[in-house]
């Protein structure tokens, strides 16, 4: 052998021995040849040179995946957006792998599915957005055992269950062999990286290896991911919670300031116009406050028809369901949607009625609201002091106006001027007369409606006004109409001549409490009567009922039963011959019948009350008891 050919051999083994794979068997054992090695010594030297190809291969492979994971590794320290990192290790692997599809599967805990988020290879929309139902499949095969697995062919897979839209799948994209390994965290499955081709290929450890490590990359991003959303979640949550306690406190401070406000109203008497305006301009709503009788006593902003509230029965029940439990209540109305009843243990007032807002009201609103009807509550208690405090002074000067006594008319006129009331003006008494348990409302009621035109009291058993000389002619009759309104039913009342002096008053009290039991005793409970009319008869007969009836059946009796009995009317007969002077003629023109007539009546008149019934003495009180007949039966 020359030198040149010597030279030549020697560079064949040593690039064979360099590892590359260039120079195979054949050459190598030419080269050994060359430089006459013997057979079994070519054949030692050429396997060993193969080992040694093989091995060197094996390194530079695993160089280039350990700078892939270190890569990978990098990436993860400087994590940013999930999606595409997933993305990128997906690729990597399918890079190192060398196989025909490469994708990666999350595990969902709660459904226990695994579901494709990212591909690489993969052709059909099907395959990319496959989702695997809990224990199907090769998949959750590898979830459930936390272990790597492939199969040489997956239709010939027999481990688990098949589901029909997976194999449907896995045959679209033409897939034969399948290498999964699990993503695990803290023995918490997370998901499945595969890598699969498209003809039978056999997975090596080196190559189950290099995934399973990409898996574990992927383990942590997907971990990573987790705790980063756990993180943001906190944060919101954190956040959200930050923003209900400013929001509260500010609520909270905002309700101390209505609160001051409100009591406010009640310490300077700004009445529930303050209330209704404070309370609307915190809620940024319509307030109106209404009495017992759902009449409106104020409102912010103010109506264009102040008199007009029209409550529809869902806002009455609702009222009448917070009157039970002391608290706002919701309701389904466009226009009032919240109501709080004004209440003092069990004492009724109104409401406050809250209109509709911009802003859903919270539970410091509805505590705001509670508490201006607190506020109204105390408001109408002190309303009600003070009334009472005013009605007792006026009882007690009333009381002394009418008494004669003179040790009560001492300082009149200085207690009539702290009622803004002139005693020498104070001239007319009128008696109002209704049942016991209404006196004090109609008491309240007069005041109000007379005003500065007198003073209003209880004594002796009814209700007094004593008018000024400036009281309108009117005011009488006006007063029983709003009396007979408020307490829906009969009012009696009793007017009396004018007193020229204060000192005169007490007489024509007296005159009308006269006149007042003899209505009583005849039964006369609603009318507008004055004591002129009544005044003899009141002086005859200050009796009870018992007495007056008796009296006016023993005189007249016989003829009442004589025309119950036989159906005429001789009592009308009767009652025109005494208001006629008892004269056949004039009570004949008066009933439009002959005299004739007149004289056959009075004769039976005769037989009923005796020969002497046309005598002075019988005829005055037969005329007496036909008037108190009368006024009976008004």
């Amino acid at each position: 052998m020359d030198s040149r050919g010597s030279g030549d051999a020697l560079a064949t083994l040593a690039d064979a021995m360099a590892g590359e794979l260039t120079v195979d068997s054949a050459a190598v054992r030419e080269a050994l040849a060359q430089v006459a090695a013997g057979p079994a010594g070519r054949a030692a030297f050429a396997e060993k040179v193969r080992r040694h190809q093989v091995e060197l291969t094996r390194l530079r492979r695993r160089e280039r995946e350990l700078g892939v994971l270190f890569s990978s590794a990098r990436e993860l320290a400087e994590l940013r957006d999930i999606d595409a990192l997933l993305g990128r290790l997906v690729s990597r692997a399918h890079e190192m792998m060398g196989t025909d599809v490469t994708y990666l599967s999350e595990f969902e805990p709660a459904t226990r599915e695994l579901n494709v988020r990212k591909t690489v290879g993969s052709v059909t929309p099907q395959f990319q957005h496959l989702r695997v139902p809990p224990g199907m499949g090769l998949a959750s095969q590898i979830a459930d055992s936390r272990a790597a697995q492939w199969v040489l062919r997956y239709q010939d897979y027999a481990e688990g269950p098949h589901e029909e839209l997976i194999d449907d799948a896995v045959s679209a994209e033409g897939i034969v062999s399948i290498l999964g390994v699990p993503m695990l965290s803290d023995g918490h499955v997370l998901g499945v990286l595969f890598a699969a081709t498209r003809q039978e290929h056999t997975f090596t450890p080196d190559e189950i290896a290099v995934l399973s490590a990409l898996a574990d990359h992927a383990s942590v991003v997907l971990q990573t991911a987790s705790t980063l959303e756990q993180v943001r979640r906190s944060e919101d949550e954190a956040r959200t919670a930050l923003d209900r306690l400013t929001d509260h406190l500010q609520d909270r401070d905002r309700s101390t300031v209505v609160h001051q406000e409100l009591i406010e109203a009640v310490l300077v008497g700004g009445g529930f116009e303050q209330v209704a305006g404070t309370l609307s301009t915190a809620l940024g709503r319509t307030v109106t406050i209404v009495d017992r009788e759902l009449h409106p006593v104020a409102s912010h902003p103010a109506p264009a028809d102040p008199l007009s509230v029209r409550l529809p029965q869902v806002v009455r029940d609702a009222i009448a369901s917070s009157r039970t439990t002391g608290h706002c209540v919701r309701v389904d109305d466009p226009v009032t949607p919240i109501v709080a009843a004004v209440i003092a243990g069990e004492l009724y007032f109104g409401a406050v009625l809250v209109g509709a807002g911009d802003t859903e009201p919270g539970p410091v609103d509805e505590r705001t609201i509670e508490r201006a009807a607190q506020v109204g509550a105390l408001l109408v208690l002190q309303q009600n002091a003070m009334a009472d405090a005013d009605l007792r002074a006026r009882v007690e000067l009333v009381a002394d106006l009418l008494d004669p006594a003179p040790e009560r008319r001492r300082d009149l006129e200085r207690r009539a001027r702290a009622q803004h009331v002139a005693l020498a003006a104070l001239e007319t008494v009128v008696l109002i007369a209704v049942p016991a348990e209404d006196r004090a409302t109609a008491a309240r009621a007069a005041t109000a409606f007379v005003g500065g035109h007198g003073l209003v009291g209880e004594h002796a058993g009814v209700v007094v006004a004593v008018l000024t000389a400036t009281a309108p002619p009117e005011l009488t009759a006006d007063l029983r109409n709003h009396l007979r309104e408020t307490l829906h039913g009969p009012v009696l009342t009793i007017t009396t001549p004018r007193a020229g002096l204060p000192d005169a008053l007490p007489a024509r009290f007296e005159s009308g409490l006269r006149t007042s039991r003899l209505l009583a005793a005849l039964g006369t409970t609603d009318a507008a009567v004055s004591t002129d009319a009544y005044l003899p008869y009141a002086l005859l007969f200050d009796t009870d009922a018992r007495t007056l009836n008796a009296f006016i059946d023993e005189t007249i009796g016989p003829v009442r039963a004589y025309d119950d009995g036989k159906g005429t009317d001789l009592l009308a007969t009767l009652r025109a011959f005494v208001r006629n002077e008892g004269s056949p003629t004039k009570t004949a023109r008066a009933l439009n019948y002959h005299t004739n007539t007149i004289l056959q009546r009075l004769h039976r008149l005769e037989m009923l009350l005796g020969p002497e019934w046309r005598a002075d003495e019988h005829l005055f009180r037969i005329s007496a008891a036909v008037r108190l007949d009368e006024l009976r039966g008004q």
